[in-house]
């Protein structure tokens, strides 16, 4: 047989069970028509690369990232970042920046929650600072903000406007009026507002920086998770990256989603994940996927717990209840579409494993949605081998699980649960199916978004002086339990097989192997072998898709 590419004298890990290791391929027509050694290369004809025992690994699959909202980044101001030694020094710090910068029609900051040291911010201190513009001061997160009342009047926000979902995302009131402090998908219109008006250039500026990052890291497909509470130009997001498949411009495949945040939400939601189904079917743009967001962030102690948080002594809400959650794996059972929840908070994963409990129980065999719950910072011990049990995804975000775990949250979580976060070895050894993703909102140098991040921390749980990491995110800590810590070859795999299967691509990607998609990238080290501090710095020095050379 003629083949278009060969290879020989390689070190192939191919995440595929049955043949895990293999020294030659050869490719025909984008697809993988050799795996094996070299003895079965008798059969092809060709130009054959001898590659002196250089690594090879399938194309790398990020399960859970933020194609859309990183777009948005690009263009929203996150404004000026600071920090205050509390409420009156951030008010002394505002008050001086909009005396010296007079004029502006919108002044934004960007502070970490606790440099307020519990200290309320309200609508009527930041309209003494800033009684004749808008004011929006960001929380650290970018899940809750503060403003003043030019934008709670602008926003429409008033006394009388419901929370979108009580408890989770909400305008915090005080004696039944707005304060002008607004938690999760509450707050999100106020931190992209204009985003609506992108042009389709702007658009196509931002996703071509994504999309030439990926083809240098080797991030031939993605999960994008959707962007709460602002489908519409999700929407228009999604026509043009199907615009650029169709000019041939995407070559990294997307499994897109559609955003529901609230109950009210519910039956219209699944309506239009139906019709995104059908809109987008591109080769490199498809939509099976619903996304619910369930909770919110520990940071701010909007994630959902099944014990309380130690200071506050709240729990936080959930968006959906089990049985509504069985309602929906009911509505997408009978339509073929799946399930993808954003999981931060112990309560939050429980909630969704009691929700498929009841939806298997009632569908029996004729169940098929794939649920997959993303990030898992908390878990409670008693879930810990449902997703096994039950068939769900658990996807974790690696490049978190570093420190400023028992520090920073033993305050909020209590000792015992803060020392106890990101228990993915513990799931994964259940028999579960476990992915990794790198989670990224904003765009930016795209460091955090690099998978061989993801990789070594996962096998770390430590960021060292060896991380290829922006400083803001050094910690001297490592973060327990140390044998949490995962391996380099199931590093590989939650990156790759387990990714696709999660995706429902794993008939055309995620191993090397016959009839796949040529997705597969070239190192000049052994990956398995290679020192596991300071493997955040690799990058491959090929990178094929469908068999196409990317750089």
């Amino acid at each position: 047989m003629k083949a278009d590419h060969i290879i020989k004298n390689a070190k192939i890990f191919t995440s595929d069970k049955k043949n895990p290791q293999a020294t030659a391929l050869a490719v025909k027509d984008g697809k993988f028509v050799y795996v094996g050694n070299e003895a079965g290369l008798k059969d092809f004809e060709g130009k054959v690369t001898d590659l002196g025992g250089k690594f090879i690994l399938p194309g790398i699959i990020d399960s859970h990232v933020h194609v859309t909202i990183g777009v948005a980044f690009d263009y929203v101001d996150l404004g000026v970042r600071f920090e205050p030694d509390g409420k009156q020094s951030a008010m002394d710090f505002m008050s001086a920046y909009i005396k010296e910068h007079p004029g502006e029609k919108c002044y934004r900051f960007l502070v970490e929650r606790h440099y307020l040291k519990g200290e309320e911010i309200t609508k009527e201190d930041l309209d003494k600072v800033c009684p004749d513009a808008e004011l929006i001061l960001l929380e650290g997160e970018c899940h809750s903000n503060w403003v003043n009342s030019k934008v709670l009047k602008r926003m429409g926000i008033a006394d009388d406007t419901p929370d979108p979902v009580p408890g989770l995302a909400y305008y915090v009131r005080k004696d039944g009026h707005v304060t002008g402090n607004s938690f999760e998908t509450a707050s999100w219109p106020i931190l992209f507002d204009g985003t609506n008006e992108l042009t389709e250039e702007q658009i196509v500026a931002s996703v071509s920086r994504w999309i030439e990052f990926s083809k240098k890291e080797g991030v031939s497909a993605v999960f994008d998770a959707g962007f709460p509470e602002h489908n519409p130009v999700h929407e228009r997001m999604y026509d043009v990256l199907c615009k650029l498949d169709q000019e041939g411009k995407l070559p990294i495949y997307i499994d897109g989603c559609y955003v529901l945040t609230r109950p009210s939400k519910m039956h219209e939601a699944i309506e239009e994940v139906k019709r995104f189904n059908k809109k987008y079917n591109t080769e490199h743009l498809k939509v099976h996927t619903l996304k619910i967001f369930m909770d919110g962030t520990l940071k701010i102690e909007t994630a959902a717990m099944v014990t309380p948080y130690v200071d506050t002594g709240v729990t936080g809400t959930t968006a959906f209840q089990p049985a509504q959650v069985a309602e929906i794996l009911k509505a997408l059972n009978e339509a073929g579409l799946d399930l993808h929840v954003h999981t931060v908070g112990e309560a939050a994963s429980r909630v969704i494993l009691d929700g498929v409990e009841l939806a298997r129980k009632e569908l029996g065999d004729k169940y098929h949605v794939k649920v997959t719950c993303a990030h898992l910072e908390v878990q409670d011990d008693a879930d810990l081998d449902r997703f096994a049990k039950l068939g769900v995804f658990a996807n974790y975000t690696p490049w978190w699980h570093n420190g400023g775990g028992p520090g920073a949250l033993a305050q909020m979580l209590g000792e015992r649960r803060s020392r106890n976060m990101y228990r993915c070895k513990t799931v994964w050894n259940t028999g579960a199916l476990v992915a990794w993703s790198s989670d990224n909102v904003a765009y930016g140098d795209f460091t955090t978004w690099s998978p061989y991040l993801g990789m070594e921390i996962g096998m770390t749980r430590t960021i060292s002086e060896k991380t290829n990491v922006p400083p803001y995110c050094i910690s001297p800590e490592t973060n327990p339990p140390y044998e949490e810590k995962m391996n380099m070859e199931e590093m590989l795999l939650g990156y790759t097989i387990n990714g696709a299967k999660q995706l429902g691509i794993e008939d055309k990607k995620g191993s090397i192997e016959v009839g796949k998609d040529a997705d597969f990238l070239v190192f000049g080290d052994d990956l398995l072998n290679a020192e596991h501090e300071g493997f955040s710095h690799n990058v491959p020095a090929q990178v094929y898709f469908g068999g196409k050379k990317m750089n």
